[in-house]
């Protein structure tokens, strides 16, 4: 005999089927337990909280890419009462964080300076929704590992997503025994969901504009002089408009800036050093961003393949329409061969632009 569903678990599971409907699509059978888990933690969440001694478990939710993890997350995120909660991608929360603890005056005594760049993160939110949680730098390993430690033993409900097992996070060898001990952690004390399935959802045709689509996924992939680029306005900027774009910390070079619309060079903005506080900076300011002289990826140093794709990261997770002039990217990828990091990720992002014929 099934258990009757408390009224904030129902609600909430209305609100996962409509929230598909708008999107034109159902639920995927790989996707139902994690509703079926949000939806839990949702009514668990709407409980007072001196009717229970410790917060709901925390939720690890991992699977391959386009397998619509963040669009679950959100969609639980923004089907939860306002106040109290916080939303953020990896790239943005770790930059704040990291911007927290290493600024002029911050406490410098390890978990301490954690503690307090988190409460000016937090303020009094219960719940956290964090997106593409990753660890692949073996720098930021100590400080990902307090970070988790600080979180699991507050009483903040941690959702996070992740491309990743736990036991595949850190997954270079010769640093993953630096990890260890966190893995332990997530396993421990959160619950681990698998939405694994068949279905990259991200290859799948973009949802229409009126059916809940994101301004990233009417981006373009484009040679040079395609008449797509003339529809859209986009005219190739006369060398008067070269300018500069205010990015983290400091200024970047930009063939133009148009209002929302800010027009780099390849070159310019992925084989210089720049990094993801620099593309977060400029996805708070521009909601399209045009970047020309693509080359096909394998031919760009290994620093710059790894901009772009951080690039892409943060133009699919702020909904910025990405405009990519050149060589499609994705040819020419030699098979078998790891031209950087999550490039299966990438790969999927980059399929939603459109390609015109």
């Amino acid at each position: 005999m099934s258990r009757p569903l408390p009224q904030h678990e129902q609600a909430m599971r209305r609100h996962f089927h409509q929230a598909a409907a708008r999107r034109g699509f159902s639920i995927a059978p790989a996707q139902e337990a994690a509703v079926e888990r949000l939806a839990r933690l949702a009514a668990e969440l709407a409980r007072p909280a001196w009717t229970f001694p410790r917060p709901p478990r925390d939720l690890y939710v991992w699977g391959p890419v386009g397998r619509g993890k963040s669009w679950l997350v959100d969609t639980f995120y923004e089907g939860l009462p306002g106040g109290r909660k916080r939303r953020l991608h990896f790239h943005d929360f770790f930059r704040r964080l990291h911007d927290g603890v290493t600024r002029p005056g911050a406490r410098h005594d390890g978990q301490s300076a954690v503690d307090s760049a988190l409460d000016e993160l937090m303020g009094d939110s219960r719940v956290l929704v964090f997106d593409e949680f990753h660890a692949h730098d073996a720098g930021d390993a100590m400080l990902i590992a307090r970070l988790f430690r600080t979180l699991l033993d507050r009483r903040i409900t941690l959702v996070t997503t992740s491309n990743y097992p736990p036991a595949g996070l850190m997954p270079d060898p010769l640093y993953h025994h630096l990890f260890e001990p966190t893995i332990k952690l997530i396993e421990e004390r959160m619950d681990v969901l698998d939405v694994s399935g068949p279905v990259d959802f991200r290859r799948l045709e973009a949802p229409r504009p009126e059916a809940g689509g994101r301004r990233f996924a009417t981006g373009l992939c484009v040679a040079p002089g395609d008449t797509a680029l003339e529809a859209l306005g986009l005219i190739v900027p006369a060398p008067a408009e070269a300018t500069t774009a205010p990015a983290h910390l400091r200024e970047l070079p930009a063939r133009a800036v148009r209002g929302e619309l800010v027009w780099f060079g390849f070159d310019a903005l992925c084989e210089t050093a720049t990094a993801v506080p620099d593309y977060l900076a400029l996805a708070e300011r521009f909601d399209t961003l045009v970047l020309d002289g693509v080359p096909p990826l394998a031919e760009a140093s290994a620093d710059g393949r790894q901009r772009f794709a951080n690039l892409v990261d943060v133009a699919c997770d702020r909904d910025v329409r990405l405009v990519l002039i050149g060589s499609d990217p994705l040819t020419s990828l030699p098979e078998g061969q790891a031209l950087t990091r999550d490039l299966d990720r990438t790969t999927s992002r980059l399929a939603m632009l459109a390609r015109p014929t």
